[in-house]
């Protein structure tokens, strides 16, 4: 599996209703994409005390089954208007180590993403073991709808996402962004 998102940053003063329309006009045409295991339409506003975003963000998050999916997505006509109306963004993409979904997904309110530099010659095996079963267990305890633990080698990052139907306190740090999810694509198993 493979994670994916990219960001576009918005002026201070953006009409974030025009995304909000975006999201619920076009969002539904991912639903079942091939591939796809889901894409959260992810917002976040300048000034939000929930969200404590200083910036206004459309940053999709998606979990693709396998490459081809992705591939597809991005040569299609979907990311082409995307980038006809933002521009063209830069893509991030993390291997998935591991990716654990509740049948009460649909209820997502709000996603967590975390971003962590690792640390060089880290015990890869261990932290990949230790992120797994943090990703499960969160799912598993009702502390999250989804979870994903996964990370690039190119930068050597990991990224801890979370799907959420409402958010904890004390979440917010340097490494963290809060979103709201405006619209879930799922596949067939979703």
């Amino acid at each position: 599996m493979i994670a994916m998102q990219y960001s576009f940053t918005l002026p201070a003063d953006y009409d974030m209703a025009i995304i909000d329309r975006r999201i619920h006009d076009k969002g539904p045409m991912l639903d079942n994409f091939p591939g796809l295991k889901f894409k959260a339409y992810l917002t976040a506003r300048k000034g939000d005390a929930r969200t404590g975003s200083r910036e206004n963000l459309y940053s999709p998050f998606y979990v693709w089954d396998k490459d081809e999916g992705l591939s597809n997505f991005i040569c299609g006509p979907g990311f082409a208007g995307v980038t006809e109306s933002f521009g063209w963004p830069q893509v991030k993409t993390w291997v998935v180590w591991h990716t654990a979904i509740s049948p009460d997904i649909r209820d997502a309110r709000f996603a967590i993403r975390e971003i962590v530099q690792m640390e060089p010659y880290a015990p890869l095996s261990e932290i990949r073991q230790r992120e797994s079963d943090a990703a499960a267990g969160e799912v598993a305890r009702g502390e999250a709808l989804a979870s994903v633990a996964a990370f690039e080698p190119a930068g050597w990052t990991q990224v801890r996402f979370r799907l959420l139907a409402d958010l904890p306190k004390d979440v917010l740090g340097p490494s963290v962004q809060i979103y709201d999810v405006g619209h879930l694509s799922l596949s067939d198993a979703g």
